[in-house]
């Protein structure tokens, strides 16, 4: 592979990494403290399928296959006739790049998904060859629900354990292994050590715990703000402190602030970084661009760099958009 070039044998190359990482692209208009304050979208939707959890995804995939769980198919045949595939709940993206990875590695795909994801994320799942559950769940899956998505997922691991293999978001540490191993140091390298804030959402949290472990590694100072939607939110993927009792992985000690927004505004504030910046944002990064607003309009004064990570683009989202904000589908 050649980076410099972007030519590569196989779109797994495309993967992020220190080497290849995601875009930062600062933010201009929108920023209400650009004379002393640097920010910059982290554009997560430019890893090649399309969101912030092509890097969980892959990371979690190579450990199964290390350790045997899946076994890579060495002809198309193979691939057709046997072996273990994945079965994963999932919000959306999570699965989209478990079941485009598992397509290039050779692996079928099961996604269990509550019914509010989005229709166009339901139809990419499928184009990409998963087998999609849609089932009566909340936004995103919730444990200790026989009807949930997590207990759905779990009883096909469990009861068709040589069929499928469950690499579970919500409790597998390499989630939070693979921003410590990519987004951070990436981050770290693209502002050259001078980054002060990052701006996350919440959603399983291995983006927020493994980001605040790098940075605040490299640099206690660093603080790192997790923005979360109302309660009763429609923002898929995300969710606010009441719900993390699903996810292992948040740690509230390694966050410095988190800001509650009305969740409405991830989807007006998306348009207005479409109409004023160009960025084609999705509604989690719109969520994050308004407490990343709030955090700075406190104090217009305030001084250095900040990265807010924007998870994914608009694309998926257009019903929601058009639910959201009606004008749009006018």
């Amino acid at each position: 592979m050649n980076h410099n070039t972007r030519v590569y044998d196989s779109i797994i190359e495309m993967l992020p990494s220190e080497e290849n990482p995601s875009p930062l692209v600062r933010v201009n208009r929108l920023n209400p403290a650009r004379e002393t304050f640097t920010l910059y979208a982290k554009l997560e939707w430019q890893n090649p399928f399309g969101s912030v959890k092509d890097r969980a995804a892959w990371q979690m995939i190579q450990d199964l296959e290390a350790r045997g769980q899946l076994q890579h198919p060495e002809s198309r045949e193979k691939r057709e006739t046997s072996g273990r595939g994945i079965v994963e709940p999932t919000s959306g993206n999570t699965g989209l790049s478990l079941a485009a990875l598992a397509g290039v590695r050779g692996y079928s795909m099961r996604a269990v998904v509550p019914q509010k994801v989005p229709v166009e994320k339901r139809v990419l799942l499928r184009l990409l060859g998963a087998d999609v559950d849609v089932i009566n769940d909340q936004m995103c899956p919730s444990p200790g629900m026989g009807e949930g998505s997590i207990g759905i997922a779990r009883s096909y691991a469990k009861a068709q354990g040589e069929r499928y293999v469950m690499p579970n978001q919500y409790e597998n540490d390499l989630n939070v292994q693979a921003h410590i191993r990519t987004t951070g140091p990436e981050i770290w390298r693209q502002t050259d050590g001078k980054v002060t804030h990052v701006f996350v959402s919440l959603g399983t949290s291995g983006t927020a715990t493994g980001l605040s472990r790098f940075l605040k590694a490299k640099n206690p100072a660093i603080k790192i703000i997790a923005v979360q939607p109302s309660e009763g939110h429609d923002v898929p993927g995300l969710r606010n402190k009441s719900e993390l009792h699903v996810t292992k992985l948040f740690d509230e000690s390694l966050i410095d602030e988190i800001l509650e927004i009305p969740f409405e505004l991830a989807y007006t504030r998306a348009v207005e970084l479409a109409r004023t910046e160009g960025l084609l944002a999705g509604p989690s990064s719109g969520l994050i661009y308004e407490g990343a607003r709030r955090f700075l309009e406190r104090d217009t004064n305030q001084k250095g760099v900040g990265v807010m990570i924007f998870c994914d683009n608009a694309f998926k989202y257009v019903s929601s958009f058009a639910k959201h904000v009606p004008e749009l589908a006018e």
